[in-house]
């Protein structure tokens, strides 16, 4: 275990001397602030050109490209929560992760990602902020009423699908997923937690949980220490600001915890592997009845299956296929057909917005939102990734399989920027990606742990500083 100080071997660089920063290091830094540099480019040139085009032709259809928002300067009741929070964890974060009891660690981050997204969240206060944001025309709850008898429901769910039904049409969100994401809403209406507020609290605590996840999974597939490192990075993300309140960020943290079922499995850091590799199945299995989506999440558990030490491992996988098997089964038996849904929602796809929206721009735009959400940090400790990457495969598939925890964290991180840049070429995700890239944010932001210790806390003031300016500056949709 280190501290914040201690110098430590970054992955593709030198390891720093005792007299000072190696040259190797150095160059390391300021090709870190390079990127960071161009991360930011991206994003002015998406904001600029996005502008004009929305000006010159509408096409894009947001407001304040390319992120779906309106310019909106303002204060609120979450703006000093938001800045002691980040305060405290740029200051007591690295230190408490290097130092905590594990098992402390993980409840700890999980309680301060929901504090930093309660905190923003709260800055367009109690009703715009958390209460209304699942209650509008385009969310979940205005149609839990015609869930009131399931079965019927399911079995006429992709008839509603495409706008030609009329009013009898789903609204936007409940129409571009499977069904087990208004089920959880309805779900809770049926146990008496009906209603915005507490459709908010359930996104909120649920979606924070991601970054215990990705420690968890961290933790079996790397080292104790790496994912300490990553850990100030999971909770103060600016991805955050869309965590708090969109189902997505529920989304992601179901996600998270299906891979971290699966690495625990794999690696059999668990009394139950079989168990876990069941639980690990049941939860993807949900993932892709909450997102059509979210079945790219196979990239990266392919990815935690091939990166066991000291060699691949297909052990969960008859358990894993299993569960997702079950849940599968579950959904047709009631009826729901989801290739069909699948289908319908690509034509329902191209009857709305993303007829006019511009392949061209929301291509690379996407990127800028992604830089947005995840921060300049990450684009730093992604550039140190993809540096990594080339000796890392290389070990890997060398008959030793000599890899190293960063190895397996860079292959790992890798892997996920594979599924985001696969949903980008798509075309199925043309703006909104803020939101609905979300399940592969927690990863991404955990290459941080990449990032030099001597640099850790300004890069997490970085982060900071940019999801408080995006909350305060802007009013974000969804």
């Amino acid at each position: 275990m280190t501290s914040d100080a201690t110098p430590e071997p970054v992955p593709g660089l030198p390891p720093a001397s005792t007299h000072g920063p190696a040259a190797g290091e150095r160059a390391g830094r300021r090709a870190d602030l390079l990127a960071a540099a161009a991360g930011a480019l991206l994003v002015g040139a998406a904001v600029a050109l996005g502008a004009a085009i929305q000006h010159a032709t509408g096409d894009l259809r947001v407001n304040w490209p390319p992120l779906y928002a309106d310019w909106s300067p303002h204060l609120g009741p979450g703006t000093p929560a938001a800045l002691a929070v980040a305060a405290a964890v740029i200051a007591y974060g690295p230190p408490l992760a290097a130092r905590l009891r594990w098992r402390l660690l993980l409840p700890a981050a999980w309680a301060a990602s929901m504090a930093w997204t309660w905190s923003l969240a709260l800055i367009d206060g109690w009703q715009a902020g958390v209460a209304g944001r699942l209650t509008t025309e385009y969310e979940y709850l205005t149609v839990i009423h015609r869930f009131d008898d399931l079965g019927p429901a399911l079995r006429g769910f992709t008839s509603h699908l495409l706008l030609h039904h009329g009013p009898d049409s789903w609204p936007a969100h409940i129409a571009g997923h499977p069904p087990a994401a208004i089920l959880t809403f309805v779900g809770l209406d049926r146990i008496g937690l009906g209603g915005g507020a507490w459709a908010g609290a359930w996104c909120i605590t649920v979606g924070t949980s991601a970054a215990a996840a990705v420690l968890v999974a961290l933790r079996a597939l790397a080292e104790e220490a790496t994912a300490r490192r990553a850990a100030p990075f999971l909770v103060l993300a600016p991805a955050a600001v869309w965590v708090g309140v969109s189902a997505d960020g529920y989304f992601a943290a179901v996600a998270a915890w299906s891979l971290a079922l699966l690495a625990l499995a794999a690696t059999r850091r668990t009394r139950a592997p079989r168990a876990a590799a069941l639980g690990a199945g049941l939860l993807f299995g949900l993932t892709c009845y909450l997102s059509y989506g979210l079945t790219l999440i196979a990239l990266p558990a392919a990815a935690v299956l091939l990166l066991t030490t000291p060699r691949p491992t297909a052990r969960p996988l008859p358990y894993a296929l299993a569960g997702a098997a079950v849940v599968a089964a579950g959904f047709t038996l009631a009826g729901f057909n989801w290739w069909e849904g699948y289908r319908l929602l690509v034509e329902r796809y191209y009857q709305g917005a993303a007829a006019v929206r511009p392949y061209a721009y929301w291509v690379w735009g996407n990127l800028a939102c992604t830089v947005l959400m995840t921060g300049l940090a990450t684009v730093a400790a992604l550039r140190r990734t993809l540096a990594a990457a080339p000796a890392a495969l290389r070990r890997l598939r060398a008959p030793d399989r000599a890899t190293g925890p960063a190895d397996r964290l860079v292959l790992l991180v890798a892997a996920v920027l594979l599924a985001l840049l696969a949903a980008d070429l798509s075309g199925m995700s043309k703006a909104e990606t803020e939101r609905i890239w979300l399940p592969f944010a927690p990863w991404l932001l955990a290459a941080g742990a990449l990032l030099p210790a001597s640099r850790r806390r300004a890069w997490l003031a970085a982060q900071a500083v940019l999801a408080l300016l995006i909350n305060h500056l802007l009013f974000t949709g969804w």
